[in-house]
């Protein structure tokens, strides 16, 4: 897949396009520091000749006979912390990536080594496309930006401070690939087996397959794949990094629908072809362990994903069946596409059954009533408990990434009973995405847990955050690492 080439850089390249952040109210950046005086007035000329101002973001290309410069609004630099910088680097990349340039260098001289990661951290998420499937024709049209160096004061320091960011990178990357990959591409084998290719890195990666789901009683998970020709997997992998391999983990389960029909509750054919993301929960839980295992993250950490296809056919499974759960509650199958949660059903409790972890966090595309709830820019976190609900409203804050708490109010449980099982596993359109979070629940053991419902920003046709390109988001990533790192590592 076609991306630039981002580097550290002591100097300006020859023949690139220069970009300097200027701040708001002021008649000279930082950046200026680095050219020569009668440049930098030159510059500060053209600007004032078009009025530009330097709010957040904005950008003002200016053509001079001695190469293009581009401004950059910086706002009140005084305020200019990582979040911030992210924003102005992926900004420009927005504004100059078909612009005709090959080359361009952001001057960040007078700027910290952290700010200059940064930047390039964002202008590696702004500049993702998948691209794979293209044909030469397409291919033609890509960003005209081949090379993209940020200039900075100590390059030694800045690639020191990106080498985490690096592996995160490698993280969200991953998972947006996987989201983006058609069904008849990425399958549960042929996912397991990309999951398992990253034990190169130092992730311990177990694959489940049927036969092994059904000596552990896991009937819940098993039966949303009865109608598929592609076996079911679980993918369990670990990554020991804390100073005690045997301490108490912190654990992450992902939904992995990876193509989701309805069973036969089928969908309607408009919009079904979405369905290729509805394992975007797994994703981000993969990707997030492949950022822990990267960056070497002093904590002991589970992911499990549940790998399924949800297809209709003779065998599939039934509205109105009753399949046990690994739990060894029972659960009537009210609707086949309510299949997300009978998946983590039998993850949840598999995983807070062998590791006892002192968390366990699920991500899952699992309802549209939460599209109903939050619009599109909001991921919903339901939990049992507050301290865990807070930390990961604190993470997602401070990376961008918009959550916000739901309740669990005992007195909807009565619409998930069943007159024939234990449970059934949908309670009506009233409070939909409230009962699936009570379903959940009953699996978790009270184990400290918190439900992340990602079914409004896994995947996005309208850019909202510059780092964020349409398509799949790679959601969750950043948000549990940054809870890791802040509030985990010893």
């Amino acid at each position: 897949m076609s991306q630039p080439i981002i580097t550290f850089a002591t100097k300006p390249t020859d023949k690139s396009c220069l970009a300097v952040i200027l701040g708001e109210g002021e008649t000279q950046s930082k950046g200026f520091s680095a050219l020569d005086s009668a440049v930098a007035e030159e510059i500060k000329s053209l600007l004032s000749a078009v009025g530009f101002k330097a709010t957040r973001g904005k950008a003002q290309l200016l053509n001079r006979s001695g190469g293009a410069v581009v401004a950059v609004g910086g706002g009140d630099l005084t305020t200019l912390d990582t979040v911030a910088m992210e924003t102005i680097a992926a900004s420009l990349y927005h504004v100059t990536k078909a612009s005709g340039f090959e080359a361009l260098s952001l001057d960040l001289t007078g700027y910290s080594a952290e700010l200059a990661a940064h930047a390039v951290l964002a202008l590696h998420l702004a500049a993702y496309r998948f691209d794979k499937y293209f044909g030469q024709a397409k291919l033609d049209k890509a960003p005209t930006l081949k090379n993209i160096n940020v200039v900075c004061d100590d390059v030694a320091a800045a690639e020191t401070a990106y080498v985490p960011l690096g592996a995160l990178r490698e993280g969200i990357v991953f998972a947006r690939d996987l989201v983006s990959e058609p069904a008849n591409i990425l399958y549960p084998q042929s996912y397991a087996d990309r999951v398992k290719a990253y034990e190169s890195i130092g992730l311990k990666v177990e694959i489940l397959g049927e036969p092994e789901m059904e000596k552990l009683g896991m009937h819940s998970l098993l039966g949303v794949g009865l109608g598929s020709r592609k076996e079911s997997k679980l993918v369990v992998m670990q990554w020991l990094g804390a100073l005690d391999q045997k301490a108490q983990p912190v654990a992450f389960v992902g939904k992995g629908v990876t193509f989701d029909t309805g069973g036969i509750s089928i969908k309607p054919a408009e919009g079904m072809e979405d369905m290729k993301w509805d394992m975007g929960g797994s994703a981000a839980v993969v990707g997030t362990m492949v950022a822990l295992a990267g960056r070497k993250a002093k904590v002991n950490a589970i992911g499990i994903i549940g790998l399924v296809e949800n297809m209709p056919d003779g065998n599939a499974q039934r509205p109105g069946d009753v399949v046990k759960a690994m739990s060894g509650t029972t659960i009537e199958v009210i609707n086949t596409d309510a299949e997300g949660r009978l998946v983590l059903a039998d993850a949840l409790w598999y995983c807070q059954d062998r590791f006892k972890p002192q968390f366990m966090i699920d991500l899952a595309t699992l309802t549209g009533a939460m599209i109903i709830a939050l619009g599109m820019d909001y991921a919903g976190v339901f939990s049992n408990n507050d301290e865990l609900a807070e930390k990961i409203g604190e993470a997602s804050k401070s990376v961008l990434e918009n959550t916000w708490r739901m309740p669990l109010p005992a007195q909807y449980e009565k619409q998930i009973d069943s007159k024939i099982a234990d449970i059934r596993n949908i309670g009506g359109r009233p409070a939909g995405s409230i009962t699936a979070a009570l379903f959940l629940q009953r699996f978790v053991n009270g184990t400290p847990w918190a439900h992340m419902d990602i079914a409004p920003v896994a995947w996005t046709n309208e850019q909202r955050i510059p780092t964020v390109p349409e398509g799949a988001t790679g959601f969750g990533v950043r948000t549990l690492n940054a809870l890791v790192a802040k509030f985990y590592e010893g």
